[in-house]
């Protein structure tokens, strides 16, 4: 016990009252609109916001939204902290990989629906091999309560945050919940 020059007690690190862990989301922009996609953020309560992108501009006026500063913009003006860790997004080797096997399966990339396994592997080597779960949210900081993993695929399946977003559920026990959003969601 710890007295201040006040008199009040300082509370010993035991005595500290513990934040439930922080929980997980994970979001794609494609087959979403600009309000479905901001809809979906705040209904889930996210206050800090992971692009995991290594290229964060995407063609298109349909997706312009998600382009880097009118992204941040938007979230700047929701009051969620934007924060960007491109050493998380997959090399252009692994792309490539990826890319040859949606070549190969005849498989527009906005149509995937599962990463391919050699994907898969090459992305969990390079990226996760040595990533440090505990780092990572301590680097996120304790104000971070429900972070969004962001990339552009749709379906969670279909990219390397639901990889990420694993790798989290498993070593650090966060709840995870994968967002879709889409119109026929937000109705």
């Amino acid at each position: 016990m710890s007295e201040t020059g006040q008199g009040a007690r300082t509370p010993s690190p035991d005595e500290m009252p513990t934040l439930p862990p922080p929980s997980l989301v994970t979001i794609g922009v494609y087959g979403s609109d600009e309000a479905s996609f901001f809809a979906a953020v705040q209904q889930a309560g996210v206050d800090t916001f992971v692009d995991i992108r290594s290229r964060r501009g995407l063609r298109g006026a349909a997706y312009a939204f998600a382009n880097s500063q009118r992204l941040q913009a938007r979230l700047a003006g929701l009051g969620i902290r934007y924060i960007h860790r491109p050493d998380l997004a997959p090399s252009p080797q692994t792309r490539g990989q990826q890319k040859a096997a949606d070549e190969a399966s005849k498989t527009a990339k906005r149509q995937r629906s599962v990463l391919d396994p050699a994907f898969a592997a090459a992305y969990r080597q390079e990226r996760l091999a040595g990533f440090d779960s505990r780092q990572f949210m301590a680097d996120l900081g304790p104000e971070a309560r429900v972070v969004a993993l962001f990339c552009v695929e749709r379906e969670p399946a279909a990219c390397h945050r639901a990889l990420l977003a694993t790798r989290l559920q498993r070593d650090l026990g966060l709840s995870v919940e994968h967002l879709i959003a889409d119109e026929a969601s937000m109705e």
